[in-house]
């Protein structure tokens, strides 16, 4: 393998980890082994630090393929508590309201699940890294504002109920660029006159990148010199 020329690899992203983190841990050793003091990594399509599953990274000149990358498919299994909301729609903020859930049935929830595909209009948690004015949304959150996003287009190829145990469902989606699954957990839960927030979210896949052929960051160092002495 050439890493200077350009590599794009699968990694696993750990639960708390940044993408950055990852990154970084990839430059790292890159820089270490080629005894260089910055190595071109980055990777395609950020994943929030409470999330998990395949971060695709790339190095040398295969950082100009980021863009392409980004396009991919993604898939996704999410579990989902109803009931209830938070800021950030996920378990990165305490509880901020709660709401009747003994109502959803199985079959209801099904139903409900069928309005989220196709093309649809998805608006963006403020804890997140869009940009509004040129400051990132989270900074403006974490600063006290309580404005919204502006919603975006976003496409769901496909939409699954997995499990359904109430308060707590997990569902699959298949998606493209740009969807927030917490705010379809979000949308989820007011669709079924309830309130409902993501407590798990993996990225099970990214284009034909998939989640068990991932390398683990605590088995990168070995990987790679793999890789070189082959």
């Amino acid at each position: 393998m050439d890493f200077k020329e350009g590599e794009i690899l699968a990694l696993y992203k750990p639960y708390t980890w940044t993408s950055f983190h990852l990154v970084n841990k990839v430059r790292y050793h890159l820089s270490k082994r080629f005894k260089v003091k910055r190595f071109k990594v980055g990777h395609a399509g950020t994943l929030d630090p409470l999330a998990t599953g395949v971060l695709i990274i790339c190095t040398g000149k295969a950082t100009k393929r980021i863009e392409e990358l980004q396009r991919h498919t993604k898939e996704y299994e999410a579990d989902l508590m109803l009931g209830a909301t938070t800021p950030s729609y996920d378990k990165e903020h305490p509880v901020d309201a709660t709401y009747p859930y003994e109502h959803i049935t199985e079959e209801m929830f099904v139903e409900t699940l069928k309005q989220f595909t196709g093309t649809i209009a998805q608006r963006p948690p403020l804890y997140s890294a869009c940009k509004v004015d040129g400051e990132r949304a989270y900074n403006l959150a974490r600063q006290g504002s309580e404005m919204e996003l502006a919603p975006k287009q976003v496409t769901i190829e496909e939409i699954e109920l997995l499990s359904f145990a109430p308060p707590q469902a997990t569902i699959r989606v298949v998606c493209g660029k740009g969807t927030y699954i917490r705010s379809l957990a979000r949308d989820i839960g007011e669709a079924l006159g309830s309130g409902a927030y993501l407590t798990r979210l993996t990225r099970t896949r990214v284009g034909e990148y998939k989640i068990e052929d991932c390398i683990k960051p605590e088995d990168f160092a070995e990987w790679l010199d793999k890789q070189i002495t082959e």
